[in-house]
């Protein structure tokens, strides 16, 4: 992998947004604990850093992958592993993917019925939301964790 072509600015992405992965899942954590408690100030605070926290993982994740296309001409980090691990590494893959696009549509969603006061609509959606975009949280720093450590 010519990775070595890489800017070290751009090599340190990968680990940045693994950390931004596993922030919004804490958030997301927490977001889910303080609505169950009744605490909905909070709740919607940590939530809206959430969704911030994970457009900053947006933002860092699309850079990098400019700069790994620009400096060496890959699109990709390819997958190490063989057998099992390679199938596992890329059903997880692909899941995540399709799930985090539907985050991007659903979040946003969620978040603008719960700002405008449409709680019945935003519980409902966010009863679908939430499961989806911890998945797509925690499924990040699996596929980090598997590309360069694993």
């Amino acid at each position: 992998m010519p990775e070595s072509q890489l800017p070290q600015w751009a090599m340190l992405l990968p680990t940045i947004n693994a950390a931004l992965n596993a922030t919004a899942t804490v958030l997301l954590l927490l977001g889910f604990t303080f609505i169950k408690m009744g605490r909905i100030g909070v709740h919607r605070n940590i939530m809206l850093t959430a969704f911030v926290v994970s457009g900053v993982f947006l933002a860092s994740y699309l850079t990098y992958h400019w700069a790994l296309h620009h400096y060496t001409g890959t699109h990709g980090k390819p997958f190490d592993g063989q057998g099992t691990w390679r199938t596992i590494y890329i059903t997880v893959l692909i899941s995540h993917v399709i799930l985090a696009m539907g985050v991007a549509v659903l979040a946003p969603c969620t978040i603008y019925l719960g700002l405008s006061g449409r709680f019945v609509q935003h519980r409902r959606l966010a009863r679908v939301t939430f499961p989806i975009w911890l998945y797509v949280s925690i499924t990040g720093v699996v596929i980090y964790w598997m590309l360069y450590h694993f």
